[in-house]
């Protein structure tokens, strides 16, 4: 299961270790940061040194990606470009060389940047020395503007499901795995044993970095891609099957399911979700 780092979003906030719990300004649509949510643990099924930590809270919210229809875009001006603006970075070697091998089945006539990204120009080292996609003209190079062609958006995205693939075989790691936010942290417990655990939950602004208080607009917290007919989990399976294993991820929709199916009014709902 690939590890993937926080995304940089520019430089650092000038508002970074304030904690803000406020959205962006100007985009009225998104709730704040800090609100109750339902965490739920449970050993994985697979290895007993793991548990994982859900957040219920936004598995079982009515989020989904509105790119092309309503999305605003992370950079002021670009809501084309979705959460394409500052290309990907990848989160380790294989990462790159996955992505490199569907790269090659890429044509001028399914990706607009064929020419620019050629003999491998669509990968570049960036300034922090890390490895990522090539940025052209304000966007990632495998982003196919509105007007092409080929269609708009993802080149690789498009070619998965040309294919019958799921996207996550073709993308970097980073890009199907938004907006899901896997962390890892080693627990000591009191009777000196030690267990991995496991946190899946929602890639909100906090997870770019500092400078993710600066992007113009995020998705998980807006109002406007929430609303749905599926929760995450359900929408997700593909990517949270393999972010945790089949039987993890079993173990999961049966505590979503339990969490909706309940009489009583649903504890800690997510803000963003229609009442």
């Amino acid at each position: 299961m690939a590890k993937v780092k926080a995304v940089k979003a520019k430089k650092k906030s000038p508002r970074s270790g304030k904690g803000s719990g406020l959205s962006a300004p100007g985009v009225p649509d998104e709730t704040g940061l800090d609100f109750a949510r339902a965490w739920v643990e449970f050993v994985d099924p697979a290895d007993e040194e793991q548990v994982f930590r859900c957040d219920l809270t936004w598995l079982t919210s009515r989020w989904t990606c509105v790119f092309g229809s309503g999305c605003q875009g992370i950079v002021a001006g670009r809501a084309d470009d979705g959460c394409c603006s500052l290309g990907a970075h990848f989160s380790d070697d294989d990462d790159e060389k996955r992505v490199a091998e569907h790269v090659a089945r890429l044509t001028p006539e399914t990706w607009q940047f064929h020419a620019e990204g050629a003999d491998g120009a669509w990968a570049m080292e960036n300034e922090d020395g890390e490895r990522q996609t090539r940025v052209v003209d304000g966007a990632c190079v495998f982003s196919n503007r509105a007007g092409f062609a080929g269609g708009q958006g993802c080149a690789l995205h498009a070619l998965a499901l040309r294919e019958g693939r799921e996207p996550l075989e073709t993308k970097p790691d980073v890009c199907w795995q938004l907006p899901i936010r896997r962390t890892f942290d080693w627990v000591d417990r009191p009777d000196d044993s030690r267990v991995l655990v496991v946190s899946i939950g929602e890639y909100d602004r906090r997870g770019w970095g500092p400078g993710g208080h600066d992007l113009h607009w995020w998705c998980t917290s807006a109002t406007s891609a929430h609303g749905a007919g599926e929760p995450v989990y359900v929408s997700y399976r593909a990517e949270l099957t393999e972010l945790m294993g089949v039987a993890a991820y079993d173990t999961l929709v049966g505590l979503c399911e339990a969490r909706l199916a309940s009489a009583l009014p649903l504890v800690a709902p997510h803000p963003a979700d229609p009442a």
